[in-house]
């Protein structure tokens, strides 16, 4: 009886978000309406963690991981200040291994990746189908308008608090900060969030991650983990560094006065530098080659955009948060200060270039 009232209540909210979104971009029916369809169709699948825990057929596996899904929930409150609200205190399995499919697009010569604009959320640099062949039926058609295209599945996307956003199958895994890493995340979303502005947000969500990561593990007494992840936000940064090495020259050559052919041509060849770039990294860093499957397909301006989203204004937060003595309440409230400015006069704040 609980589980269906929770479904209505759910089923209704989500009703209403899509009336809402259809009202506002009567041009965009199909895309909201798999949006709505979507999302209710995450929503429906909730079941309150302590209810499954309790039934006696949820999975040993899935009850382990239950257990600590909401030990790292109360964590997030707790000992990181997130949100304390009841996202990630329920569970939906989408027999699925992504909750959505992001497209990204940008000009043949620009690294600037196209935006969309919706109620809510503002004006983002992706754009998201609950369905992979729609998500792969839109990149086609942007790629046929001479666009350089990525898709990607994602594992988790964040409401900011319109809902309250389940623990997906999609997030947990073999990796013990899987899970822990991603709700950080999320939930920093609906800390703070700039209309217009996913480099901002991505990269302080991607910090808190990180520390909060840190904590987690550390007061979990678990140092091998620690190590792992250490080592993984090591190699992390080496690849990093070589896609946003790859992208200030391309940034340089699109700038020029260079013909489309010629542009062209060197493009191709800077993308087969930074791949042999890679492949020698490899050779000589641990844990390098868990980037070898972004490597395997095309390499393009969209692949690169997708990386700087996320990690560009990273080293501008991380340089923030150790300012303010790594005190999450002073980063939060500086953060919250800097997101009032207009985009310019937080970027100077932040000394971005």
């Amino acid at each position: 009886m609980k589980v269906m009232s929770f479904l209505q209540r759910s089923a209704i909210a989500a009703l209403l978000f899509g009336a809402v979104l259809l009202l506002s971009a009567c041009a965009e029916l199909s895309y909201y309406g798999q949006s709505v369809s979507g999302h209710l169709g995450v929503m429906v699948r909730q079941v309150a963690i302590p209810e499954l825990l309790e039934q006696p057929g949820t999975p040993e596996k899935l009850r382990a991981e239950l257990r600590e899904a909401l030990e790292i929930r109360e964590f997030a409150s707790r000992k990181l200040g997130l949100p304390d609200n009841a996202s990630y205190r329920s569970y939906a399995d989408l027999k699925r291994p992504y909750v959505v499919w992001s497209v990204v697009a940008t000009p043949e010569f620009s690294l600037r990746p196209q935006t969309w604009c919706f109620p809510f959320a503002g004006c983002v640099s992706y754009r998201g189908y609950f369905s992979r062949d729609r998500a792969e039926h839109f990149a086609g058609g942007l790629q046929n308008a001479g666009l350089d295209v990525h898709v990607a599945g994602v594992r988790a996307y964040s409401t900011l608090g319109w809902f309250s956003d389940p623990v997906l199958n999609t997030m947990l895994g073999s990796r013990p900060e899987l899970l822990a890493g991603t709700v950080f995340h999320e939930l920093a979303h609906q800390l703070i969030y700039v209309r217009d502005d996913s480099d901002f947000n991505e990269a302080f969500a991607t910090v808190v991650a990180r520390e909060g990561l840190r904590r987690w593990l550390r007061s979990q007494g678990d140092e091998v983990a620690l190590s792992s992840f250490e080592t993984r936000l090591g190699a992390q940064s080496v690849f990093i560094a070589l896609v946003m090495s790859t992208r200030e020259v391309l940034h340089a050559l699109y700038q020029s006065n260079t013909s489309k052919e010629l542009k062209r041509a060197e493009k191709k060849r800077m993308f087969a530098a930074l791949q042999r770039r890679f492949e020698q990294k490899k050779k000589e860093m641990k844990g390098l080659a868990a980037y070898a499957p972004w490597f395997s397909g095309e390499i393009n301006n969209a692949r690169l955009a997708t990386v700087a989203t996320y990690h560009h204004q990273v080293p501008a937060f991380e340089r923030l948060l150790r300012r303010k003595n790594r005190d999450l309440g002073a980063f939060y409230e500086a953060v919250s200060v800097l997101s009032h400015l207009p985009r310019a006069e937080r970027r100077q704040a932040l000394d971005i270039p």
